[in-house]
């Protein structure tokens, strides 16, 4: 998924939170027709990440760079909607599972939402829990009910996890109890050039309603970013910015197991594939001419397989994520307009 500046403008991902600064809102936007094989959803704001609404007929977009926000995109004609916080932000606090927030967003945090890391949590009826990681007014993850009943699926306000100093957050994976396991990608007293060096600088920390902050045991990695976990809980897959690597954790032991591969990229953000496979996205290359690469892990034997590896396609440009809409993938970058729409094979 800031506070410093990047002359040169890094393509860090997730974390160089002061990228988004000069994400390109004011400037006039490029065409959004296709270019080769490439197709394009615009009317984004660095879009770093991307998860798919059960059903898939939309798809919620962070929003990196500009105002920020939380993006719905209609998957039929790929018009995009501000769903938070709009006009008319829909707030209620659940007080009992975020006693502890503070309560909803302030009118100076809404006005600069800088939003981050995403996941959704399935629920019943099509009723389902968003988690979003969010900086600016404060470094949280702030928590929002989905309906996708109406024919615009409405987000709802419910309540946030602030993290304690110095934690950096990136990406967010939700638990069953209410909780979260979140990545702490660059602590807020840190520099990005030792991160950049492949420093071990960060490491993984799990909520939970009551109990809040604790640190995953074993977790501890240079830049830890994107984030999943299997169907039982018992195991965890982080994406390691820094050392361009991916390691499976094991959860809930007192000795925790662990192994990591190398990638040869700046791996971002994961999320699991239909075919049991997990994606995982990033950047290749060096600045300014950054590329972006998609790999197919298979989670038993940490075997890699290429998906995608491409230099920029007009304005777009390191990509971030990969999720899959229908036979597409549809991959966010930090920064721009627009996700690029690979045709899937």
């Amino acid at each position: 998924m800031t506070r410093l500046l990047l002359a040169i403008g890094l393509a860090v991902v997730a974390a160089a939170r002061s990228i988004a600064a000069q994400a390109p809102a004011a400037q006039t936007p490029a065409s959004c027709d296709a270019i080769g094989d490439v197709q394009f959803v615009c009317g984004q704001s660095g879009p770093e990440d991307l998860v798919v609404v059960p059903g898939a007929q939309w798809v919620v977009a962070s929003a990196y760079g500009g105002r920020g926000g939380v993006l719905l995109i209609r998957v039929k004609d790929r018009v995009s909607t501000l769903a938070y916080p709009g006009p008319a932000p829909r707030e209620r606090h659940d007080t009992k599972t975020y006693s502890a927030c503070p309560g909803p967003p302030d009118a100076a945090f809404k006005a600069k939402f800088q939003t981050h890391g995403l996941y959704l949590q399935e629920g019943r009826n099509s009723v389902h829990r968003l988690y979003v990681v969010v900086h600016g007014g404060r470094e949280a993850v702030e928590v929002f009910e989905l309906d996708a009943r109406p024919q615009t699926p409405t987000l709802t306000w419910i309540g946030c996890a602030v993290a304690p100093d110095p934690i950096g957050l990136n990406s967010v994976r939700a638990l069953p109890d209410g909780g979260f396991i979140a990545t702490n990608f660059l602590p807020r007293n840190q520099q990005m050039a030792t991160l950049q060096k492949g420093a071990v600088n960060g490491e993984l920390w799990e909520w939970h309603p009551g109990s809040g902050w604790q640190k995953v045991p074993g977790s501890e990695a240079s830049g830890a970013n994107g984030l999943e976990m299997s169907e039982d809980g018992r195991t965890l897959y982080v994406a390691a910015w820094g050392s361009q690597s991916f390691f499976r954790l094991s959860r809930g032991g007192a000795s925790p197991e662990r192994q990591e591969v190398p990638l040869g990229f700046r791996v971002d953000n994961i999320r699991w594939s239909r075919d049991g496979s997990i994606l995982a996205a990033g950047q290749g290359g060096s600045a300014p001419n950054f590329t972006t690469r998609v790999v197919k892990i298979d989670p038993a034997t940490l075997r890699i397989t290429q998906v995608i590896d491409r230099p920029a396609v007009g304005p777009f440009s390191a990509g971030t994520v990969a999720v899959e809409v229908g036979s597409d993938y549809w991959v966010g970058s930090f920064r721009g307009d627009r996700i690029a729409v690979f045709t899937g094979k």
